[in-house]
Order: structure tokens, then sequence, then C-alpha cells
């Protein structure tokens, strides 16, 4: 990590949804939508007093449902507003539709999502439905351990969209980090908007000297073309991840990679998840290697693009691997389980890999279920069916 002197740090205690606020005060976005369910809602309502204060310049913007939110993005963006937004759960799938405009059009919109269950059954609390079912629609989606995390994914993900001229999504857990204080540190503000520099789309509406259109019909001759082009700007979003995460070291004296690498080097016996569970993960790699265990976790930062062969890499020493998702493919194997599996196929490393549901619907877990899953790993317990922590 780099080296700051404390004059520009500022140590401060926030929710993770706080946190998501701050950092997007330091950008000073031209337009926030904004529309509110649980657990977002602490983000805009955050927000909306640093707007009413004269805090930021924003122009926030109520609307009638998360559809017009993310619509109204997607109009500011290409008349080159830097547009952020904020939702989770059902919010998230009300936007569905426009998710794929927003990218499709390659504006680029930063949002922030507290990850909830979806319904049905009804449910509020927190877990990886709504952004797994989002999960293809072009948005590149970095996941948070904690309010740390989310205060420096908000920041460097707006850079990121803008470099890339494609929607972020920056994914906390919904209650366990969106709700939960933490102790974290913010950078300075000035240097924060020198990192994230001046917006400056190189189209918009408004440049009627140089008129364009956005969105127009595109058949069977030019359809194709255009989608082939969105998958080569998702193919330089990890090139410009690095140089990005290492910039923001520089003002932060925190690097990111793709993922974290704890205590992988010599692990025999690996966990592979996202989000907020992380840190109990740690708590137990840390005591099972004080037993001479050789156990490690591999924590997923950039989800999307997914860093195939980066993390099959990591992985190739392991004997065996246990993923854990935090949401279902009802009728297949879960999200991150088969990105794994395909890292691994597409490489010459074939390593005994087992799946594991957790969390569903805000359901807790303990240090002693990620135990017993390196259990079952050095005992080679293996099963072909998916194992519910429960």
């Amino acid at each position: 990590m780099t080296n700051m002197t404390n004059a520009t740090k500022k140590r401060i205690a926030l929710t993770g949804g706080a946190a998501a606020a701050e950092a997007l005060r330091q950008i000073n976005p031209d337009v926030m939508a904004v529309y509110p369910i649980t657990p977002q809602t602490t983000i805009i309502e955050a927000y909306a007093k640093l707007a009413a204060d004269g805090l930021v310049n924003t122009e926030v913007i109520q609307v009638e449902s998360e559809h017009s939110a993310m619509s109204a993005c997607i109009g500011a963006s290409a008349a080159g507003a830097r547009s952020v937004t904020a939702t989770s759960s059902q919010g998230l799938l009300l936007m569905h539709e426009m998710l794929y405009i927003a990218s499709g059009l390659r504006l680029p919109i930063l949002m922030v999502d507290s990850a909830r269950a979806v319904s049905s059954p009804i449910n509020i609390h927190g877990d990886h439905s709504d952004v797994m079912g989002v999960r293809d629609s072009g948005w590149i989606q970095i996941f948070s351990e904690n309010a740390q995390e989310v205060y420096d994914n908000t920041v460097m993900g707006m850079k990121l969209a803008e470099k890339v001229s494609l929607p972020v999504m920056v994914i906390m857990d919904g209650f366990n980090t969106s709700h939960s204080v933490e102790n974290l540190e913010t950078a300075d503000t000035k240097k924060v908007r020198k990192f994230i520099g001046e917006y400056r789309p190189e189209q918009t509406l408004l440049k009627t000297n140089q008129p364009v259109t956005f969105g127009p019909l595109a058949l069977q001759n030019s359809y194709f073309e255009f989608k082939i082009d969105q998958e080569k700007a998702m193919m330089s979003v990890a090139d410009c991840y690095a140089d990005i995460t290492a910039d923001f070291a520089e003002i932060s004296g925190r690097r990111y990679n793709f993922f974290e690498s704890y205590k992988l080097k010599d692990a025999e016996y690996i966990i592979v998840l996202a989000g907020s569970a992380a840190g109990t993960a740690k708590d137990v790699v840390d005591k099972l290697r004080q037993n001479g265990k050789k156990v490690g976790l591999l924590k997923i930062n950039l989800f999307r693009p997914f860093p195939s062969a980066e993390i099959a890499e990591a992985l190739k020493n392991a004997k065996s691997i246990a993923v854990l998702d935090r949401a279902q493919s009802i009728g297949t194997m879960p999200p991150f389980y088969m990105e794994i599996i395909n890292s691994l196929n597409a490489t010459k490393y074939k390593i005994q890999t087992a799946s594991y549901i957790y969390g569903l619907g805000g359901r807790d877990i303990f240090a002693k279920d990620i135990e017993k899953v390196f259990m079952d790993l050095i005992k080679n317990k293996f099963s072909k069916e998916i194992k519910y922590i429960q």
C-alpha cells in the first residue's frame, strides 16, 4: 500500500449507506435520480440532506418509480450530465428494461445497490438475488465487503464508468453492510475530485453543432455489430480497472485487485465468495491456520467482467475448493460456482469444487458454518449436489 500523511486522511464512523453518500458528496455528480426502497433508502436520504444543506450542486430528481429513476439517469447522461442513482431488490428488477438501454447506449451511469432478496415471498433483508438477476445486462459489477470498500468502490466506480463508457453497479450487502456502522478512512475531497476529473463526454444530445442519435433502430445488418462492440468495451474494463485502482492507491493508501487473495499462497483448501461474509471467513482462516490447516479465501471484487484466467491461476494449487453463493439460479447451479467451474475448465487445472448456498433472505452465516465447510474440504466430504448452509 502507498504511504500517506494523516493530514490527507479522515477517519469516520459511517454505515455502508452513509459511506456511499459521502463518496457521492465528494464526486458531486450533476444529477441523482432517487426513489426509496429498503435497504437502499439510507443512501438517497443522506444525499438529499447534503443537497438540501447546499454541500453539493447535484440536481436531485424525485421520480415515481425505479424504472423512472433509471430513465432519468439515461436521459441526463445522454445529455452530458454525470448521473448516479441507487436501488435494491424489486427496484433493481423494475429497472431491468432500462439497464440494457443504459449499457447498450454506453452511458457511464453509476448505481449503488444494497443487495437484497427478491419476492416472492416478500423479504427486505440482504442476499445477492437482485444483482445476480441482472448480471448479464451489460453493467460492470463490483462487490464490497464493508463500508470502507463501499466508499472506495463508489469513487473508483465513477471514474471507471467514464473511462470505458459503460455503467457501473457498486454492490453492498443489504443491512449487513448498508446499516452497520464501521470505522473507515476517507480521502481528501480535493484529491478525490482531481482523481475523478471533469466529465467530458465525446458526444451528447446537447452538442447542437454535432448532432447525434442515441438509440436508433438497428436491424439485422447492424445490431450484431453493436453487440460485438459492447462486448469489446466490456473486455477493456480489466486493464482500466487495474490502472484506476493503482491511481486510487496514490490518494487513499488502499490498493484493490480483481479479487482479494487471503492467505492463498500455500493454501490447499480454499473458499470463494463475495460480500460481507468475507470478514467472518477471514477470521476462520486465521483460526484454522493457527491449528496447522492450510486454508485460504478468495474474495471476488470485480464480478463483471469476470476475471476468469486470473482467478484460475490463483486457485491452481488448491486440493479442493468450496464456492459459497448468496443466490440461487433456479434449475441449475448457482452463479459464482458456475463462473469458477468455467474458469477452471478453460485451463489445465482440474480441481474438485463444491457448491454451497448460504444467507438467503438475510439469514446469518456464522464462523462455525464456514469452519464446517473447510472441514468438509479437508475430510474430502464432497457431493455433486448443492449444499445449503441453514
